[in-house]
């Protein structure tokens, strides 16, 4: 049935877009719904799985392990109208039903010309899983780690499989069960998997560790994207008295540089090839000034370790082995040869603050519109389809 949305809270219904691209987004998220735990964590840990409370002032916010944890007002703002938009809780009634349900999705999908969406989590999932993995009981962290990923395959995925990329999060306190997780989902058709950008940061080893090494070869082993989203390991260090909002989303993009720079120094690249690195939200406005900067280590100053020589480039392995995602970049989609044309996708961020829809279609064509087609091509749907190994619509624009 359709939700009767409150029209001082959301704007007129939009009338469907003039399709004139086939659209793969690979940054969007759902919001976990109120049933999702539900008769899916072992008897035992059933009673203490996340669920909805209504706090003080009437808002729904998910408990866990005696925490609660609260959806942003930009988590979950498509279709509202701008003046109502706060950064506080809502409740599901003055969210979009898309923004938790796979079915209202799939039609808003529709209406703003997106054939397919890949789905990060949000609040209480923490982009990553970090929520679950940082419980203090670790077998009931693992165990919704685990339900999670089982709503995703069931309620979500499977629900449209043409229409939905399949990204699951794991149980990072483990690396063991990390991989174990990466494995199971990727059994079953799971083609990403969410982990932080910068793990040292939420309690967890650093990217330089060790630690990794099973959940590094158990992504090569299936060839499971590894997918980084901005604020997956928290936003940027904000200086006492700064305007939070505004200052930590401008700052997307630096997170999104030290991220990369820091995958990039790791060396995981070098012991595995094959490892594909996608990052989420952040633009490409610094990719290009961050493989000058590599070229410059290796043909100047020589700052150079951990494997890496002339004959082995850092910014070689940087295009090679990642991809980037951008909602428009209209001063940087230029620099797109030196980023690689192969290595860039679209988003549209649904249903947060910066996201294009249900205007993704015109936003494209004002942006990108004077590429060649062979370039709009793979911006707006190959290369997406090639990275996460997704079909199709049998025809394809433009």
């Amino acid at each position: 049935m359709t939700q009767t949305l409150d029209p001082t809270l959301f704007l007129p219904e939009p009338e469907p877009a003039v399709v004139k691209y086939t659209v793969i987004s690979v940054d969007d998220h759902l919001v976990e719904p109120r049933d999702m735990f539900e008769g899916r964590l072992p008897a035992k840990l059933q009673e203490r799985a996340p669920r909805i409370v209504v706090n003080q002032n009437g808002h729904e916010v998910w408990e866990f392990e005696g925490n609660n944890h609260y959806q942003a007002g930009m988590n979950a703002v498509a279709g509202r109208r701008p003046e109502s938009v706060r950064v506080e809780p809502f409740r599901f009634d003055q969210m979009r039903p898309s923004c938790y349900d796979p079915h209202a999705r799939v039609r808003d999908m529709d209406v703003g010309g997106i054939w397919a969406s890949l789905n990060f989590p949000s609040m209480i999932t923490g982009f990553c899983g970090r929520v679950y993995s940082a419980a203090q009981d670790r077998d009931l962290g693992y165990a919704v780690t685990r339900a999670y990923n089982d709503w995703v395959h069931d309620e979500w995925w499977q629900q449209y499989p043409e229409r939905f990329i399949p990204l699951g999060i794991t149980y990072l306190a483990d690396a063991e069960l990390a991989a174990t997780e990466i494995r199971r989902n990727a059994e079953r058709g799971f083609v990403s998997v969410s982990l932080p950008e910068r793990p040292h940061k939420i309690g967890f080893p650093s990217i330089f560790s060790e630690y990794w090494d099973p959940v590094m070869r158990a992504c090569v082993e299936t060839d499971t994207v590894i997918s980084l989203h901005v604020g997956s390991s928290g936003m940027a260090d904000i200086a006492p008295d700064a305007p939070t909002m505004g200052l930590s989303a401008t700052l997307f993009g630096q997170l999104s540089l030290t991220a990369a720079a820091e995958w990039l120094w790791s060396g995981w690249m070098l012991r595995y090839p094959e490892l594909k690195i996608a990052m989420s939200e952040g633009g490409i406005g610094w990719v290009a000034m961050l493989l000058d900067r590599l070229d410059n280590l290796v043909d100047r100053s020589g700052y150079l370790s951990n494997g890496y020589d002339h004959d082995n480039r850092p910014a070689d392995v940087l295009r090679r082995n990642f991809w980037f995602c951008t909602l428009d970049d209209p001063s940087t989609i230029d620099t797109r040869y030196r980023i690689g044309v192969e290595n860039i996708m679209v988003e549209t961020d649904f249903p947060h603050g910066d996201g294009t829809w249900p205007h993704t279609q015109r936003e494209i064509e004002k942006y990108w519109g004077h590429l060649p087609v062979e370039e709009l091509r793979m911006l707006t749907h190959e290369n997406a389809a090639r990275l996460f190994r997704h079909p199709l619509p049998p025809v394809t624009l433009p």
